[in-house]
This record gives structure tokens, C-alpha cells and sequence, in this order.
């Protein structure tokens, strides 16, 4: 047993068996246990459990997002500091200063990518359950929490015609590729990279502050924009169906959580925060954060107006 086994192993029974559980409380109110149908809302079912369990990952996400965002002044100035400065000691020193604004502002430069990195031992994990769906039915064995009869019938779900467990590319290289995974592998990595870039490009044109945009933080959105997207895209031949479905399924839940967050819970600073400032306007609320404080700023610098007669004011008199 090799060391990625025996790291996958426990969350390969963990993923078999939350979907082993939606496809018996689904054949349970009457659908065909074997059917494309029952598999494919079972992976879907998955994939709202562990989304679900990470609401809380999500939550210390966003905070630590604010915090990158909040401290890109404190970034520029350091950056300005110990520019043209390519000593040892300099660079030891720039990076001890990093590490103290990091731990001030509670936050990382690889805060974002949390969420997606807990989540990659369930989608290595469905990826080696579901490719080795085949193979176990055909030496009568199970995988996982599946047994042989679940792996079975696993194995003959299709879906469109394309069968969950088959994959574009090994298809294509064992030249028995059928037009139906051809056209639906095509049609979910598409949806997979789209509703991908989609997330992204909202979250960097409008839930991201000025200072932020301008600061190093923006070219690591950058970078998400372009290459997360691209290894998705590329990866996908490889995938199976199922493995396609539970993808681009957590990329929907993700664009929506997104919405909701940039609708309600905007960055400050940002253009959607000014949107959310304007909607509160607009409803007789009161403004919140810095808007806030501007307006009272404002209202506090109004000098009298001119021609305003003063109040005059009563002078004490010596009593005789």
C-alpha cells in the first residue's frame, strides 16, 4: 500500500458511504437502484454535505480575504521600504515584517484557496472510487463502504447515454469512445470552467477594495482567474462522468455562495459595497462602516450659513 493510498483510504470510505446513503434513501421512495438518475443525485447529495461542513471554512475565508485586502497600504509602504534592496539580511528582514502584518490582520496570502484545498482529498478520493468502479466489478469485489452489488449497478448507471464511470480520454486511448461521453464530457468541463472563471472575475471586478486591486493581493486573483480554470479544463478528459458532475456541481454552489456574499455581505471599499450602501439608502436604512462615517464627517464640517442671525447671548450683570 503506497503512502497517497493509505492517506485517500479513509476518505474514500467516507465519500462511498455518504453516497451509499443517498442512493438507499433514494431507491428508498422508489427510484431504480441501478439508474443514472439515483447515482447522479446521490453524487450531488456529496457534494452538499462536505459544502455544507465547510460553511464554517467558508466564514474564516472571507475574514481572511478582508484582512489581505485590509492590509495592502501596510504592504506598499513595506515594499517601498526595502526597495532596491537585495541583501540577505534585507530580504529576512522584509519577510519577518510580512509574517508580523499577516499576523496582525489575522490573515495569509493563501486564505482563498482554503476551502479548495480541504477539498481535495474527497475529489481525489471520488476520482479513484468512481475509475475504479470497472475493474472492481469485474473481480466481484467492493469499494470502499460500496459493496459488490452497489459497484455493480454503479457500473451500468448511464446517464444521456454515457455511463458515470467512463472517462473522454480512456475511452479515446482504449478506442472505444462512444458519442454520448464524448459530447456530455465536452459539455461538463465546459460548464466546469465557465461557472470557474465566472466566480473568480466577479469576486476580483466587484467585491475587491481600490487599495486592493492595486497591491500584490490582485495579482494572485490574476492568477486564479487564468490557471485554476486552465488545469480544470485540461485535467477533465481524464475524469470520470460522476467525477465531472460532483466538479462542476461544487463550482455552482461556490459562484452562488459568492452572490450571496458580494448581494449581503460586500467588501468594504469595494463597488459592491457602494451598491449595498445605495440599496440601504434607497430603503430609508441606515449606512453602515465607513459610508457612515463620511456622511457624519461632512455633516460635523457644514460651516454656518451666512446671514443666519446669531443667538444672542446673555451677559451676567453687577447687582447694585
Amino acid at each position: 500500500m503506497d503512502f497517497l493510498q493509505t492517506i485517500l483510504t479513509p476518505f474514500e470510505w467516507l465519500v462511498s458511504m455518504i453516497m451509499v446513503l443517498f442512493h438507499d434513501g433514494l431507491t428508498a421512495i422508489g427510484l431504480p437502484a441501478a439508474s443514472g438518475v439515483t447515482w447522479t443525485l446521490s453524487i450531488i447529495g456529496l457534494v452538499l454535505v462536505i459544502r455544507g461542513a465547510l460553511i464554517p471554512v467558508f466564514v474564516k475565508q472571507i475574514k481572511a480575504q478582508r484582512g489581505m485586502q485590509a492590509l495592502q497600504p501596510d504592504m506598499k509602504k513595506l515594499q517601498a521600504k526595502y526597495k532596491g534592496k537585495t541583501d540577505q539580511l534585507s530580504r529576512q528582514a522584509m519577510a519577518q515584517e510580512q509574517m508580523a502584518l499577516y499576523k496582525e490582520h489575522g490573515t495569509n496570502p493563501f486564505s482563498a484557496c482554503l476551502p479548495m484545498l480541504i477539498q481535495m482529498p474527497f475529489f481525489f478520493s471520488l476520482f479513484r472510487v468512481l475509475s475504479g468502479v470497472a475493474k472492481a466489478n469485474a473481480e466481484s469485489k467492493g469499494i470502499g463502504g460500496m459493496s459488490h452489488e452497489q459497484v455493480a449497478q454503479f457500473d451500468q448507471a448511464s446517464i444521456f447515454g454515457a455511463p458515470l464511470s467512463a472517462a473522454f480520454l480512456p475511452q479515446l486511448q482504449g478506442g472505444d469512445l462512444s458519442v454520448a461521453v464524448v459530447v456530455l464530457s465536452l459539455i461538463m468541463i465546459i460548464a466546469m470552467i465557465a461557472s470557474q472563471f465566472i466566480t473568480q472575475k466577479q469576486i476580483m471586478t466587484k467585491n475587491m477594495s481600490e487599495e486592493a486591486m492595486q497591491g500584490p493581493f490582485m495579482k494572485q486573483q490574476k492568477m486564479m482567474l487564468y490557471v485554476l480554470p486552465l488545469v480544470f479544463g485540461i485535467g477533465g478528459v481524464n475524469f470520470p462522468i460522476g467525477v465531472l458532475i460532483y466538479w462542476t456541481t461544487t463550482n455552482i454552489w461556490t459562484m452562488g455562495q459568492q452572490f450571496f456574499v458580494i448581494r449581503r455581505m460586500p467588501t468594504p471599499g469595494s463597488p459592491a459595497y457602494k451598491e449595498y450602501q445605495k440599496r440601504r439608502e434607497a430603503k430609508g436604512l441606515p449606512l453602515l462602516g465607513a459610508s457612515k462615517k463620511k456622511v457624519e464627517e461632512v455633516v460635523e464640517e457644514i460651516p454656518e450659513l451666512k446671514g443666519q442671525r446669531s443667538q444672542p447671548q446673555r451677559k451676567n450683570r453687577k447687582k447694585r
